[in-house]
């Protein structure tokens, strides 16, 4: 007789929970899951049943998003994602907030996950103070992409953290003003200031790229010269913390495994239809991070340098 499903049996298993919440969490849709359901089980579910059971994340999510969190964090990476949210019979767009951090043992961990009507410094803010009263008192080097306000944000609440604007970011939206016929000879000079051994070669090149392109594109150069300080602060690292730092490449993988999950999914009916979904998908992603990043005890080494007594009360050496 089979076992995961008895003969005349009218409520679904643990077992077979635990499957759907699996399938779920690959982002495979409720019309797919009762077909798998129904080939390897003979059972009928309805889309009814198929929400009922994945609403079982939504006091666990809220769990997770409310959990006390280390009291520092040598790195965090904070980006944001847009998504369709149904609303008074229309669809909105509204942003999540990603916040991944980087703990003491140099293991990632996803710190929270926030919803806002629109991406900005205020908005930010609210999250920022979300994490220091769930115990977070301290971030050395915080990842941003170039939203205006966002150091400032930042500052409010972590004063002493250093911020690192993401080139990438930077590079994209550069690109955005430079003519397509210019825009290779533009990315050759461009290379040598972001790629620079130094940050006196950094901005010497920086001198070069204005002296060639200044008269052409005088609003890029000036973006590149008003951040500058938030631009170039990853040069005074070695590159294995370079690499680390100097883009938010690290929450934007994140972000793609999002994508994969919500990509045949042009809205949500709801805003906890999508969390829910983003929360097991960030269970499934989390299962690889169980390993420190690469060379973290050299920088560690050199954060406890660079950020003196700060590291100190948190690491055993």
């Amino acid at each position: 007789e089979p076992q995961l499903v008895k003969k005349h049996q009218t409520h679904l298993t643990n077992e077979i929970e635990r499957k759907i919440l699996a399938l779920f969490a690959l982002g495979t849709s409720y019309q797919d899951i009762r077909g798998h359901i129904e080939d390897l089980y003979g059972i009928s579910v309805s889309n009814g049943t198929l929400n009922t059971i994945t609403d079982k994340l939504l006091p666990e999510l809220q769990a997770w998003r409310e959990r006390d969190l280390d009291v520092i964090y040598p790195i965090v990476w904070l980006d944001a994602i847009h998504y369709k949210i149904k609303e008074n019979g229309r669809y909105i767009s509204k942003a999540i907030y990603t916040i991944l951090g980087l703990n003491i043992e140099g293991k990632k961990e996803l710190l929270g996950l926030y919803l806002s009507d629109q991406e900005g410094a205020h908005h930010w803010l609210s999250v920022l103070t979300d994490l220091y009263n769930r115990g977070v008192k301290d971030i050395l080097i915080a990842c941003v992409d170039g939203l205006k306000g966002f150091p400032e944000a930042i500052e409010s609440v972590y004063p002493h953290t250093e911020i690192q604007h993401c080139i990438i970011h930077q590079i994209r939206n550069s690109l955005k003003y430079v003519a397509s016929k210019n825009q290779k000879a533009f990315m050759a000079d461009l290379k040598c200031v972001y790629k620079a051994a130094t940050l006196n070669a950094a901005e010497i090149a920086l001198d070069d790229l204005e002296a060639k392109w200044g008269d052409k594109y005088p609003m890029v150069i000036k973006s590149w010269r008003s951040k500058w300080p938030t631009l170039s602060a990853y040069f005074k690292y070695p590159d294995y913390v370079r690499t680390a730092i100097y883009t938010t490449n690290a929450v934007e993988a994140v972000h793609r495994q999002f994508r994969k999950l919500t990509k045949t999914k042009g809205g949500f009916a709801n805003e906890n239809s999508l969390l829910k979904l983003l929360y097991a998908g960030m269970l499934k992603a989390s299962e690889r991070w169980t390993h420190p990043v690469q060379n973290w005890n050299l920088t560690l080494s050199q954060l406890t340098i660079h950020f003196p007594e700060r590291l100190d009360d948190h690491i055993n050496l």
